[in-house]
């Protein structure tokens, strides 16, 4: 995904893909199920930020307690560079027996550094882009790489005016 979300950048992906709050639990509590038999998990590492909320849903699924998290920065203000973990998984050592949750793969960068980091974890994703799909373990749904995914946290809701009202006449 890219890392910032600007105007210029939304309104040249071709396709997008909103996902609500109500989706994004469904969709969590699938990949639950779809992990219930590889456990049970040492704990949970969240990448953050876009892993933490499918994280949490997926270790109360699973009752797991222990969560822990990874932080990595794959961009400048607004341009991409080079991953930089700021802050590494400590607790779960090489990863055996723990679960690696993120909302998305998407060309793999930052999946990469965090599977050298944790080359025992499983590595868990909601949804998954071509791309990085070779980097993870277990995904729900597969989406194409031109397609933007719009999550809850990054949107809000607004009012919109009728067409009849905004179109030219």
């Amino acid at each position: 995904m890219p890392p910032v979300q600007t105007q210029a950048v939304l309104t040249s992906a071709p396709r997008y893909f909103t996902v609500t709050w109500d989706q994004l639990h469904r969709d969590s509590k699938a990949l639950a199920w779809r992990l219930l038999e590889r456990g049970p998990w040492l704990g949970v590492v969240a990448i953050t930020r876009g892993g933490l909320i499918p994280a949490a849903i997926v270790a109360r699924e699973l009752d797991c307690r222990v969560i822990e998290t990874v932080s990595v920065v794959t961009y400048d203000e607004e341009e991409r560079g080079e991953p930089q973990m700021v802050k590494p998984p400590t607790a779960a050592g090489d990863g055996s027996g723990w679960l690696l949750v993120d909302d998305l793969v998407d060309t793999g960068t930052t999946a990469r550094l965090v599977r050298q980091t944790l080359p025992g974890a499983h590595f868990a994703t909601i949804y998954a882009k071509p791309a990085g799909k070779p980097l993870v373990d277990t995904f729900v749904t597969e989406v194409s790489q031109d397609t933007w995914i719009l999550f809850p946290w990054d949107t809000e809701a607004q009012f919109v005016a009728p067409i009849a009202k905004s179109a030219p006449r």
